[in-house]
């Protein structure tokens, strides 16, 4: 089964699209605090997740700690339940490949973001994996975005375009693994129609204000997911984690028409 296919089939088992980002802040009691916390997050939200998302810059920042408390929860996870890490790697493709193998064959994570800009061979060493996938930075939800990824090329592109072209070229060449993009909510409406119908990671619901009107309109037919972080694990409200997910879920899918 393709990556796409079994997110795609977790989307359905839930009737959710909402990716729960796992983001446990280093400040915050230290790794044993945040192996409990998070352990509390996951079993809360479970039933309302189509996919986790660590992010490996929160655990990094706890030192070896940090990455063991990871590899812990990594081992823990609902089998069914998709995990896509965090990492925006990008490095020539030697680094790459021990990524890739830390990643996919140690971690067994289900999917890696990645930072492109080194180019295709850059990603290629991702590109070969059996039921894993890979979401390429294309237009991500901070404004700084506008500094490069949505800037225009002489030929009237965008440069983000010439990420989606690298998704393009690896289906061409049948490459194993799925290719997907991460696209901010906060700057998708000027973008969608441009992006390719291949799997979506959507930041910037919740905290960052994003809007799902656009997202939703575009008629889409990937296994899109789109990632609450801080709304879910931080905010400040008498809800519980469970709760606050499957809030996000239903709205998520009420802007759906789901």
């Amino acid at each position: 089964m393709s990556y796409a296919e079994r997110l795609q089939k977790r989307i359905e088992k839930t009737g959710s699209r909402l990716c729960v980002g796992l983001d446990p802040r280093p400040g915050d009691g230290g790794a044993a605090f945040a192996k409990n916390f998070l352990t509390q997050v996951i079993e809360e939200t479970a039933i309302w997740a189509a996919a986790y998302k660590p992010n490996m810059a929160y655990f990094e920042a706890m030192g070896i700690e940090g990455i063991k408390l990871l590899e812990d929860l990594l081992a823990a996870m609902p089998s069914d339940v998709p995990v896509i890490l965090d990492a925006k790697r990008s490095d020539i493709g030697e680094t790459q490949k021990y990524y890739a193998q830390g990643y996919f064959a140690g971690w067994n994570v289900d999917a890696v973001t990645l930072n492109p800009f080194l180019g295709y061979d850059s990603i290629e060493p991702f590109l070969d994996w059996e039921g894993k996938g890979i979401y390429l930075l294309a237009v991500t939800s901070n404004p700084g975005s506008a500094d490069f990824q949505r800037q225009k090329l002489a030929d009237g592109r965008s440069v983000f375009e010439l990420v989606t072209a690298l998704g393009d070229r690896a289906k061409a060449e049948g490459r194993a693994t799925d290719v997907g993009y991460v696209v901010g909510l906060t700057n998708a409406a000027d973008v969608l129609e441009k992006i390719p119908d291949a799997p979506l990671l959507v930041p910037g619901l919740g905290a960052q204000g994003g809007d799902l009107a656009s997202l939703a309109a575009a008629g889409r037919s990937a296994p899109d997911v789109i990632n609450v972080s801080r709304g879910i694990l931080y905010a400040a409200d008498e809800r519980g984690f469970g709760k606050r997910a499957r809030d996000w879920a239903e709205k998520i899918s009420a802007a759906y028409g789901k």
